[in-house]
């Protein structure tokens, strides 16, 4: 199989990169990636050892780009993790995720669809299903669930979405969309709540944590979601979504509580700041469909994700300045 990986660079698509590469002898990769603030391609120095990997810098939304990097490559499927994510940056500029989660989104599928790729499977967000009330524990997102997005992120996630789903019914391109609850793990630009404790923590600064910190997330390690991934293009039902939960609500307090804990901190460390806008309230998948279907299951729970992952970032902190320093 080959494979054209948008967003490779990133911190999703750098794990799925080496976890395809490791998983697959026979597998060929392109990582098609703009390099933004959230990329680097030091993530990838490994796989560019690799003579199964290729490197090609692009922005997606970028039909030419888009055009020279898929012409006579024979690529067998399309794994698109390229998107502007951060939920504070969409509030201060909209414009740059449509461009990026809705425009990109539509040009690799008209590329998809001129080159007659056989698979196209978008990398969505639990978001876009909007919030569930905290006292409400029974209530989980299915695959069914109203697209009730909050912010401009999850909007233009949502859009992406809507045009995944038109292209399969429209031009039946083959096409699947998973929709993950949050990430966590190595790699994970330090804007994000674990990283951004464990560096902060580290250099002995206060925690910011928005609100009262009980916002509650589905917490995922990230190689379980590569791993679902992989599942999906191979074997899911074109046309179909995949909700990929990790089963390990927490609350954001509980989460950096955690952390402190175990870079033997003091919880004093916290200071409670203004809330976000629109600030969701509780995300919670249901895995079902891709346990059932797919034979997929998470490897790791919360609390020995959270130890791969500290025990990461304490091993890399001169990737984690550096990373710092492209802000």
């Amino acid at each position: 199989m080959k494979l054209l990986v948008t967003g490779g660079a990133g911190f999703i698509g750098t794990n799925f990169v080496y976890q395809m590469l490791t998983d697959h002898p026979d597998i060929e990769i392109i990582c098609f990636d703009a390099l933004t603030y959230a990329g680097n391609i030091h993530n990838l120095d490994r796989a560019m050892k690799d003579r199964r990997f290729s490197f090609v810098k692009g922005d997606i939304s970028n039909k030419e780009a888009v055009f020279a990097a898929m012409k006579d490559q024979g690529i067998d499927a399309v794994v698109n993790f390229a998107a502007e994510s951060h939920v504070d940056r969409s509030i201060e500029d909209p414009g740059l995720f449509l461009k990026s989660n809705v425009l990109g989104t539509q040009v690799l599928m008209d590329c998809c669809r001129k080159f007659d790729i056989g698979r196209f499977h978008q990398i969505s967000t639990d978001e876009v299903y909007g919030d569930l009330p905290l006292d409400r524990p029974d209530l989980l997102f299915n695959e069914d669930s109203p697209i009730k997005p909050s912010s401009p992120y999850s909007a233009s996630k949502a859009s992406a979405d809507l045009l995944v789903q038109a292209s399969h019914k429209t031009y039946g391109l083959k096409t699947t969309i998973s929709r993950c609850s949050n990430n966590y793990g190595p790699y994970q630009f330090p804007e994000k709540l674990i990283p951004k404790t464990i560096m902060m923590a580290l250099e002995g600064q206060r925690i910011p944590i928005y609100g009262t910190g009980k916002n509650v997330r589905d917490w995922i390690y990230v190689d379980d979601h590569c791993i679902a991934v992989d599942r999906i293009i191979r074997s899911g039902k074109p046309g179909d979504v995949y909700n990929i939960g990790g089963r390990s609500e927490r609350t954001n307090l509980e989460v950096v509580e955690a952390i402190l804990r175990r870079l033997g901190k003091m919880e004093s460390a916290v200071q409670f700041v203004k809330d976000r806008p629109g600030h969701d309230r509780r995300y919670a998948i249901n895995s079902s469909k891709i346990e059932g279907e797919l034979d997929w299951s998470t490897k790791y729970d919360f609390e020995q994700g959270l130890e791969r992952t500290i025990s990461w970032y304490i091993e890399n902190e001169d990737w984690l300045s550096s990373t710092m320093n492209k802000q």
